[in-house]
């Protein structure tokens, strides 16, 4: 598994396809040979897994009771948003439309490393997700990065 971290600014050129930035470029594995899934996120951004990672979260969605409505639901709606993508030579990355207008990506694009997977954002949204108060990532740190065993 790539770990992929960082914040990039890159443009969508007319043809709906951004540059991969070579430090994510690098971190994909290279049995995914340039192959990688794009899907919807749950806020209003695009997230790209390399094909190694995104079996691993296929493999758990799959898996789930077919006879279950929650379920199948949840399933019919995450996979509708799944676009298997093969960078070009130019590692250039081509959007599909129906998922660059769920991240109402136009031409500015943000490109963020998460560890396992990367996110593609309009600018504009993006920043309505950061937080902007240190105090407040102090909290969230103390609250997920402290071992309650130790205390």
């Amino acid at each position: 598994m790539g770990f992929f971290s960082g914040e990039y600014d890159c443009t969508m050129d007319a043809k709906g396809r951004i540059v991969l930035p070579a430090r994510i470029k690098s971190n994909l594995p290279e049995t995914d040979a340039g192959n990688v899934v794009v899907t919807r996120g749950f806020e209003n951004c695009l997230v790209l897994y390399g094909q190694t990672e995104f079996k691993k979260i296929y493999t758990k969605i799959a898996g789930l009771n077919e006879f279950s409505e929650e379920f199948r639901r949840f399933q019919r709606n995450f996979f509708r948003g799944v676009q298997e993508v093969e960078l070009d030579n130019n590692s250039r990355l081509l959007l599909p439309k129906s998922l660059a207008s769920h991240a109402q990506i136009d031409k500015d694009v943000i490109v963020v490393g998460m560890g396992n997977r990367v996110e593609i954002w309009n600018p504009t949204l993006y920043e309505t997700y950061l937080i902007k108060d240190s105090s407040q990532l102090a909290a969230l740190a103390e609250k997920y990065l402290t071992n309650n065993s130790t205390e």
